[in-house]
């Protein structure tokens, strides 16, 4: 029987995440969660601008609680805890996205867990994998590690959510606003989680505070941006900075830089010579860099309309749900699952 799956949210995630539940093999979209009253009722497949599929979209999370499913792919923009215990204590499993990649306190959740003999996944990309997953698993290439390093270089302007971009991230703004936006306390609670499982898991003895960092830099000349023309002197690229240390040295850093473009900001702000991308670098004996391309749109236009970014975040999410519903009830991150894979396309198997 193939395992039924819930999307919960149709955001540029959520909508990857059907498309990958709808390729996969092993698995069957049977409900989805949607926020707007004209998406209530509509066909998913609708939704997604392809033939339906026969299953209809609900903007009552109560049908979602009630309808028979194995697990739920949660993909909002903002988590609400209250509702991930309820869907788990529904019986249905959940993967997502948007936090608990490795939950140092999840009592209310652990206990909806048990309750309904279900299990809770974080995934994603980053969070969520190139800043812990992929660092562990490149660091078995080494010994005597002493700095692990994920870091993201991305243009913001293929990020097709532009009320985010200039309310929440602080785009367009003065530096002021953006550094008392919510954006580093949104990415904190991820960030923190995956930067302590490379140092649980590596052994490293650290400090006790994980040091944050953000920092702004401003537009020389006016940039296009999906948000507007960014005028001189204001908010056009973000750097934000989670840093692990032992006895003030820094043993594991996750770090993002989002820009808008590089052609007109500040010096020092760019991308350098390799473009966009995922870095993950440990530092031991040898030492070993991995660096992830085709992650990011080819032009700004094709990021707007499909950003590989947010389709392999999608992915990773989906791809874990039959490891996940295996697995015995509670928290599981990476550590407690086998490995995870992609399946072949539909046709090849």
């Amino acid at each position: 029987m193939p395992i039924r799956v819930i999307q919960w949210a149709t955001g540029g995630v959520g909508r990857a995440a059907v498309e990958g539940v709808l390729n996969h093999p092993d698995l069957e979209l049977v409900g989805c969660r949607v926020y707007s009253p004209d998406k209530d009722g509509v066909d998913v497949g609708v939704l997604l601008g392809r033939e339906p599929i026969g299953v209809p979209a609900t903007s009552d999370p109560q049908r979602i609680l009630d309808l028979d499913a194995d697990c739920v792919v949660y993909a909002p923009l903002v988590p609400d805890e209250s509702e991930v215990a309820a869907l788990l204590r529904s019986g249905k499993d959940v993967v997502t996205p948007v936090g608990w990649v490795y939950p140092a306190e999840a009592g209310k959740l652990a206990e909806a867990c048990a309750a309904g003999g279900s299990t809770l996944h974080g995934t994603g990309i980053h969070p969520g994998g190139i800043t812990e997953r992929f660092p562990l698993m490149a660091s078995a290439l080494s010994s005597a590690v002493t700095h692990v390093r994920a870091e993201e270089f991305s243009d913001i302007r293929t990020y097709n959510a532009p009320d985010v971009i200039r309310h929440i991230m602080g785009f367009g703004g003065t530096p002021e606003q953006a550094l008392e936006s919510p954006m580093l306390q949104l990415l904190t609670g991820g960030f923190e989680q995956s930067v302590r499982m490379v140092v649980d898991t590596l052994g490293f003895r650290i400090d006790p505070e994980i040091r944050t960092v953000q920092r702004v830099g401003l537009a020389t000349a006016p940039v296009d941006s999906p948000i507007g023309a960014i005028e001189p002197g204001l908010v056009a690229a973000r750097h934000f900075s989670w840093e692990a240390n032992v006895d003030g040295v820094p043993v594991v850093t996750a770090a993002v830089n989002w820009l808008m473009g590089e052609e007109d900001l500040e010096e020092g702000w760019g991308f350098g010579p390799e473009g966009e991308r995922f870095e993950v670098d440990v530092t031991g004996d040898p030492p070993v860099r991995l660096t992830f391309k085709g992650l990011h749109p080819e032009s700004v236009a094709a990021g707007l309309a499909r950003n590989p970014g947010i389709v392999a975040t999608a992915n990773h999410c989906v791809n874990a749900i039959p490891h996940v519903h295996r697995a015995g009830p509670g928290i599981k991150t990476y550590l407690d699952l086998p490995l995870i894979a992609g399946r072949a396309a539909p046709g090849l198997s």
